[in-house]
């Protein structure tokens, strides 16, 4: 079910009422009540793969348990592992194994032997790449004993499949979610005005951004042989900002739709198209995600706390395996590598955090410094992006070599100046609000009621002038 689907607006008022005036606001039934409606939220893509989370979360909830019964380390161990093996062997499954049939088939061919890979006709589970790593992260934090193990149930299975987030994230760590599913919820108006706010903004940047980008973006990518190095540069644009507005504005909306139901999520994005080294845009993209390589994969492996070898060493695993994360094509993994090239100097040079402010947190103008080191910034990772769309690298090489070519001189073949001018006037409004957690925070305190109401219609407009090229969210895909 999509977020911007007539489906899905009549699915959440539906839900929200009954969770509010019928279930008399008695936690376990409110619980069942989400439980329920999450199955219903992701059984509607393909009800065969409810199978799969539900599995997924017994193994969990079972494995949790068993690891906060015993002392014994060997036996704990061998249960991390069995939920370990267990999980990242479902998303290996239906995610990879036709990617490695086929690198094996290519590897034997360029050794002079022809093998016919094994395919198999798997179609992936939506969100199976989220919802694995949120169930793992608890059994990891039961098992350091960073967490308790939960007896209910219920509560864990909501936990989840939490619908707000489930599909696309952000993924949540059961030392945060978890817990809000104990405690007695009782509505807040405010809380939901800012959640209504976020919903807002989320779709204008889904519906209006991403989609209208999408258009233009797969036109350029899809034929790029035939365009000139102009607009294969303005069609790597475009994909920079359709996959920003899809992520992120898919964000906003499961962090809105959360604070409907009294639940707050942790931020998942924070403006990352401003930072000014390619470290700062990692602790603005996709914030859940780099936070959970982080402390699950670059910690454990020893950080930044050993030689320069280890440093280095470490820096690649974790952006190879995050590319590795996105999807199952060496483009991912080249897009990961080069995350990891641009970061590496300033690990070396201990200089990957130096940028923890806001940019230009004193003054709405930055200062040239900072508009060069944002701009130098954004250019590498529109560079990277290439990497991530094109469906195969020698695709993205030779749309890289089109790119450069004399042409990108010249005057784009394609250039919707409507849509560039509504992402120019999109970036200065999140420019003039980088300090709050989303576009419309603080609207109810600076802005008058008629102007505040003024806004939420001409947003709401525009989100109904664009709606008619609906694409579905990108990291539906991973």
């Amino acid at each position: 079910m999509l977020f911007n689907s007539i489906e899905f607006a009549v699915f959440l008022p539906l839900v929200f009422v009954l969770y509010w005036f019928v279930t008399n606001k008695k936690l376990k039934t409110q619980n069942v009540l989400l439980l329920f409606a999450s199955y219903v939220f992701y059984g509607w893509w393909d009800w065969r793969f409810l199978s799969l989370i539900i599995f997924s979360s017994f193994v969990d909830y079972f494995i949790g348990l068993s690891i906060s019964k015993t002392n014994n380390i060997n036996r704990k161990k061998v249960l991390l592992y069995t939920s370990i093996f267990i999980n990242l062997g479902f998303l290996g499954f239906f995610k990879y194994f036709n990617f490695f049939a086929e690198s094996f088939s290519d590897a034997f061919t360029l050794l002079g032997s022809h093998v016919s890979p094994t395919r198999l006709n798997i179609i992936l589970p939506v969100g199976i790449s989220f919802y694995t790593f949120q169930t793992l992260s608890y059994t990891i934090d039961v098992y350091k004993g960073k967490i308790k193990a939960t007896k209910n149930i219920i509560a864990f299975f909501a936990f989840v499949s939490f619908f707000p987030q489930l599909v696309a994230g952000p993924i949540e760590r059961a030392a945060n979610l978890l817990p809000q599913f104990y405690r007695k919820r009782s509505f807040d108006y405010n809380r939901a005005v800012g959640g209504m706010r976020q919903i807002l903004w989320g779709l204008f940047k889904k519906v209006v951004i991403a989609d209208n980008c999408a258009e233009y973006a797969n036109i350029i990518f899809d034929d790029s042989g035939a365009y000139s190095g102009s607009t294969l540069a303005l069609g790597a644009l475009f994909f920079t900002f359709q996959i920003y507005g899809d992520f992120s504005g898919y964000s906003d909306i499961a962090i809105g739709v959360s604070k409907l139901f009294g639940f707050d999520l942790m931020k998942n994005f924070a403006f990352p198209y401003f930072s000014r080294d390619i470290a700062e845009f990692w602790r603005r993209w996709h914030i859940s995600l780099s936070t959970w390589f982080r402390d699950y994969l670059y910690i454990p492996l020893g950080g930044s706390k050993g030689g320069i070898w280890m440093k280095v060493r470490n820096t690649f695993i974790i952006f190879i395996v995050s590319g590795f994360w996105h999807g199952a094509n060496w483009t991912f993994v080249v897009w990961g590598f080069l995350n990891a090239l641009y970061f590496l100097p300033l690990l070396l040079t201990n200089k990957n955090r130096q940028h923890i402010n806001h940019v230009s947190s004193s003054s709405f103008f930055p200062s040239f410094k900072e508009i060069t080191s944002i701009a130098i910034t954004f250019s590498l990772t529109v560079f990277a992006w290439i990497f991530f769309r094109a469906v195969s690298i020698k695709h993205a090489l030779g749309y890289i070599d089109g790119m450069l070519s004399k042409s990108l001189f010249s005057i784009p073949g394609i250039h919707p100046t409507d849509l560039m001018v509504i992402i120019t006037l999109f970036m200065i409004i999140e420019w003039w609000q980088r300090k709050n957690n989303f576009v419309f925070e603080n609207l109810s305190i600076n802005t008058s009621k008629p102007v505040r109401w003024f806004i939420y219609v001409m947003v709401a407009l525009c989100i109904f002038v664009y709606q008619g090229k609906q694409q579905e969210f990108i990291y539906f895909q991973f």
